[in-house]
């Protein structure tokens, strides 16, 4: 028979395995299964941006604490994962964005981002290279970004030395319910745990399915794109108003451009594909924003899925009426709060009251049916 694990993860992007890291410091036996390598999902192909600027405002005071979290990686995660902490600027180059980014600027900053109005002029000389165009701009002071890869590479490191079991390249197909807790079916055999949290991405909904849970998880379908390296061009993380654009230079001269510009694909099929006019859109409003990228060579485009859940806020909590089942995932702009979201719930699950509110899913299942008669 298996080993019997205190606690099974299925899913090893950063929700997962930040769960399984601290649940095992905790004192925990942990094992952590994905169907891939680890960190290589959503968590994988994202842009890395850690902003205030494009976070819901009810996750602003945990995004503000997993900032923290990113910017101390070396300290808690034992491992440099590139953290780049600098300025962030949101604009706005219409008065209709202009009105939209001083609404949601506001809410951010009643729930605590630190975020100011400024005008065009005076965002150019925080960052010189931004078009002279911008009627206001939203300046935060607490952004920046991660190296996606350096990130999975010392999660790696850092479970490993906390005496995780890692199960990588090996999809889990099922979860029964059984007298001790939980058996895990995977392509490779089965596991067994007294616990176990879901943190599948997209998949979070085949996964609730196997226990019987009917939780609806939207996928989107990310592009990005990423230039050759070029002349330092901004020292900032520059978005605009609508969200649609998310530009940063890493420290080697390239440019990352993102911004949740929407490709094709499936989370069944598990591919997803470009669509070259929206990628040629998303290039065009950077070029607008920072006119020195005129004159850059794109290097290559990619996809990515990120979930979401039905109001889009974070799926993060106990699973309803299963004992030792948990959830974590589906969090808009999840790579900025991902890291103490989860810590969180290694808190909980470690019996330990968690400092700031968890999200329980009993909000996004369907009721039951009434019995008739």
């Amino acid at each position: 028979m298996s080993t019997m694990h205190d606690l099974i993860v299925i899913g090893g992007g950063i929700n997962g395995a930040t769960t399984a890291l601290f649940a095992a410091r905790g004192g925990m036996d942990v094992a952590v299964i994905d169907r891939g390598p680890l960190c290589r999902e959503a968590s994988g192909v994202n842009a890395g941006t850690l902003t205030m600027q494009m976070t819901r405002v009810a996750l602003i005071p945990y995004a503000l604490r997993a900032h923290h979290m990113w910017a101390t990686a070396r300290e808690w995660l034992g491992h440099d994962v590139g953290v780049v902490v600098c300025d962030g600027l949101s604009l706005a180059f219409t008065e209709q964005e202009a009105e939209l980014l001083a609404f949601r600027a506001g809410k951010r900053r009643e729930a605590g981002a630190p975020i100011t109005l400024i005008t065009g002029q005076q965002a150019l000389q925080i960052e010189p290279g931004l078009s002279d165009k911008a009627l206001l701009a939203g300046h935060c002071r607490v952004d920046g970004y991660a190296n996606a890869y350096l990130t999975g590479l010392a999660f790696r490191t850092a479970l490993l030395d906390a005496g995780v079991t890692l199960t990588e390249n090996n999809p889990a197909t099922d979860i029964l319910q059984t007298s001790s807790g939980f058996e895990v079916v995977t392509k490779q055999g089965p596991l067994r745990a007294k616990r176990v949290v879901i943190a599948g991405g997209v998949w979070i909904e085949e996964m609730m399915g196997w226990l019987g849970i009917d939780l609806p998880i939207k996928t989107l379908v990310n592009q990005l794109a990423v230039t050759e390296r070029i002349p330092t061009a901004m020292r900032t993380v520059v978005g605009i108003a609508n969200g649609l654009l998310s530009l940063k230079q890493y420290p080697h001269g390239t440019v990352v451009i993102g911004g949740g510009w929407q490709g094709s694909g499936s989370r069944e099929g598990g591919t997803c594909s470009l669509l070259p006019e929206r990628l040629v859109g998303n290039i065009r409003l950077a070029c607008h924003a920072v006119p020195a990228l005129k004159d850059a060579r794109l290097a290559r485009a990619w996809t990515g899925f990120e979930a979401e859940t039905r109001d889009a806020l974070p799926a993060v909590g106990p699973v309803p009426g299963i004992h030792n089942a948990y959830v974590i995932g589906s969090i808009h702009s999840g790579y900025t709060s991902g890291p103490y979201l989860a810590k969180l719930l290694a808190d909980q699950i470690l019996g330990r009251e968690p400092d700031l509110p968890l999200f329980p899913i009993d909000r996004l299942l369907k009721p039951e049916p009434l019995a008739q008669g």
